[in-house]
């Protein structure tokens, strides 16, 4: 198989030579695959004890670090196990990654958005439960 494979350029440009297979594949080692393994393990089991225990009082502050150690294992599989980065297929692997990342931004921060007004608008509060229910009698 040729260096150019179709893939959208020259990877021996990319990265050196030894680092990949015979048809460009790049190689990884056990290593890496333990190393990958090792952060997952610790990053799960580090926001399970902060729930498990009840570390962190305020639901807030939890939910925020509970997301931040989410995010971090994210990176740490794409990372690790899907081996992405700047480099690799010329750098498109990294823009379909930010595309998306800011697809589903849009996406959730719309919907949270539209949920929550769709609540305050729609839902009827206290007083006027108490103005039904004396119309009711």
């Amino acid at each position: 198989m040729s260096a150019n494979d179709g893939h959208g350029g020259d990877r021996t440009t990319l990265d050196p030579p030894e680092n990949h297979l015979d048809d460009g594949v790049p190689h990884v080692s056990a290593r890496e695959y333990l190393t990958g393994f090792v952060l997952s393990v610790i990053l799960t089991a580090i926001p399970f004890w902060l729930v498990m225990d009840g570390v962190i009082a305020n639901s807030t502050v939890a939910g925020i670090v509970l997301l931040a150690f989410a995010a971090v294992q994210v990176v740490v599989h794409m990372v690790y196990f899907l081996h992405m980065n700047a480099k690799s297929e010329g750098g498109w692997n990294l823009f379909a990654l930010i595309f998306t990342l800011v697809l589903v931004v849009i996406v959730l921060a719309g919907s949270l958005w539209v949920m929550y007004h769709m609540n305050t608008n729609m839902m009827p509060g206290t007083h006027d439960m108490d103005e039904m229910l004396q119309n009711l009698q």
